[in-house]
């Protein structure tokens, strides 16, 4: 599942999304973080705006990234899903490097599990209609399509 996230909203490479995936967020550090305060969540990677890849949650564990969801006529979306955060908002452009470094670990990711296609990927406003709204209209999804179909095998 793709997601966004910046910290403050709309400021992008300072240490506060690693810190709120890790519990360590000051909330007393940004008057926006009150909002927030005491929120529990998680991703399995989060990929910064200059394609730098950190892994918070092995991918046989459960994130938190999802919440109320569902996919595909199931619910609870963080029991089976692999969460992605991009460092952006819905309507930013991405970076290049954060396509590139994304379309590689889709890959990895097929490459461990051959049960996941590109017909498994969504955004979380696919699995949270009306409740999220990331990765954004700024997301060029078929920009991912072109950087997998290389190899048909995360095409079927």
């Amino acid at each position: 599942m793709i997601h966004s996230i910046s910290l403050p909203p709309g400021e992008f490479g300072g240490p506060h999304v690693q810190e709120l995936f890790t519990n360590c967020l000051d909330w007393d550090a940004h008057p926006n973080f009150d909002e927030i305060r005491d929120l529990k969540v998680s991703a399995h990677l989060l990929i910064s705006r200059d394609g730098e890849i950190t892994q918070f949650v092995p991918f046989g564990r459960r994130a938190w990234h999802a919440g109320d969801s569902c996919f595909r006529g199931r619910a609870a979306c963080n029991d089976f899903s692999i969460g992605i955060e991009l460092e952006g908002e819905d309507d930013t452009p991405y970076t290049d490097e954060q396509y590139g470094h994304l379309v590689a670990a889709i890959k990895a990711i097929c490459g461990c599990y051959p049960e996941i296609t590109v017909r498994h990927i969504a955004g979380h406003s696919d699995v949270s209609p009306g409740r999220k709204s990331d990765p954004g209209p700024a997301f060029d999804w078929l920009r991912l399509y072109d950087g997998l179909k290389g190899n048909s095998k995360y095409l079927s």
